[in-house]
């Protein structure tokens, strides 16, 4: 066999390893146990909380469709894992598993654990018909007042963004644990995670150095890339770095630079969230830690920052602003507006996340309320699209949920406080 065709087979022989080292690496939980009839990796709870539904997993189902097809927008998923933590990798649900949701437009008979999933929010609002709205014309006000389970075909509806009766939270944890912010440019972090277990579990060519040979997924050493739930990772600071066992870190991905939608001025950069880890030794100069909460695989050479717990804010939410009475266009100028949308989409709606401008100009504070508007021709009023609620707020930015809309929502529309 000639040199490099030796060194070809050697090549992929590796890379062959490496590809079925990362693939165990993605399988399902092993150890799984028989409930209620059917097998899981999870323990699902038996009964039915107070104000909650209760959704029987089908073959095929995932998080993302049973966010689309319950809450009308798939991008919602992590608030239906939020609610139902006995899931300990948002991979794998277990058909027969029960799935607790609030937030749902459901038709008569949901609830009954048979799997059948009601109408979103907002589609055929509270069964009427396509295109007929409340007064004022605010098909959410038609859903908490209208909705009846008296009439043949009618929905009944429950929105945790609506509550007539009294404060209710205005997002969910995932929303501000598993977003992130807008900082400065080149922000500076006190640790990173520099390692994990497995990048030391794959034998290099040659034992006394590292592994030159690259594939798809990177060098042969290294078996898993996305880190997950319960994975153990290793840190660039310990005990001389003010870390200790117990403590708790946020990591957070460097993301795209964040212009102005008017002008194009600098803002900042966009920081995500990924997840939360917790130290479970500390060394003098290093530390093994835990991955113990998870919004998106976490990858070496993530940035940490010390968590800090951030409450969901409480506020009665009152109807929406008469689309026939908007504030008057003097009222607009110099507002603030959307700056960036959370998941970089164009068109937005009700439920999503994005960062708001002036936090500081206008004295924001969580659980503010500002009416979205879309500015109009020169000598029309400003129309009404919705409202959002301001859930964190930073130096120069806010973190807002879009609470109800009325036609879609864009980057670079203004906000008047309600």
């Amino acid at each position: 066999m000639s040199k490099h065709l030796h060194s070809w087979f050697v090549l992929c022989l590796v890379l062959a390893g490496v590809s079925a080292f990362v693939a165990e690496a993605q399988q399902p939980p092993a150890d799984l146990q028989l409930v209620d009839g059917h097998w899981t990796a999870w323990n699902p709870p038996a009964t039915v909380p107070d104000g909650m539904q209760a959704y029987t997993i089908q073959a095929g189902d995932s998080l993302w469709g049973i966010a689309a097809q319950m809450l009308g927008d798939p991008h919602l998923w992590p608030q239906i894992w939020q609610q139902n933590q006995y899931i300990l990798d948002s991979h794998w649900i277990y058909p027969g598993d029960q799935l607790m949701l609030s937030g749902v437009v459901a038709a008569d008979g949901f609830g009954d654990s048979s799997g059948v999933a009601g109408a979103p929010l907002g589609e055929a609002a509270a069964g009427l018909p396509e295109g007929q709205m409340a007064e004022g014309g605010d098909p959410f006000s038609t859903v908490l007042e209208g909705a009846s389970d008296s009439d043949s075909g009618a929905f009944t509806a429950r929105d945790d963004f609506a509550n007539p009766e009294g404060p209710v939270p205005l997002g969910y944890e995932a929303d501000i644990y598993c977003t992130g912010y807008v900082g400065d440019l080149e922000e500076e972090f006190a640790y990173s995670i520099v390692s994990s277990e497995y990048e030391f579990l794959t034998p290099t060519l040659d034992p006394g150095q590292n592994s030159t040979i690259t594939g798809i997924h990177g060098k042969a050493s290294t078996e898993k890339y996305g880190l997950g739930l319960g994975d153990i990772i290793y840190l660039d600071g310990g005990r001389a770095e003010g870390l200790s066992a117990g403590e708790l870190l946020t990591a957070i991905l460097p993301a795209e630079k964040v212009f102005h939608p008017k002008g194009r001025r600098l803002l900042g950069r966009l920081y995500k969230y990924l997840g939360r880890v917790r130290v479970l030794s500390a060394q003098p100069e290093t530390a093994i830690a835990e991955i113990v909460q998870l919004c998106t695989p976490i990858p070496v050479g993530a940035k940490l920052k010390i968590f800090e717990p951030e409450p969901i804010p409480l506020r009665k939410i009152t109807p929406l602003r008469p689309v026939n009475f908007p504030a008057a266009e003097a009222e607009l100028e110099d507002s603030p507006s959307i700056v960036v949308a959370w998941d970089k989409l164009l068109s937005l709606g009700a439920g999503y996340m994005v960062f708001i401008d002036q936090a500081n100009e206008e004295d924001m504070a969580p659980g503010d309320i500002y009416t979205i508007y879309r500015r109009g021709r020169r000598g029309f009023p400003p129309t009404v699209l919705g409202e959002l609620a301001v859930l964190s707020v930073f130096e120069e930015t806010a973190l807002a949920r879009i609470l109800r809309s009325r036609y879609t929502v864009f980057v670079g529309d203004v906000l008047h406080l309600k």
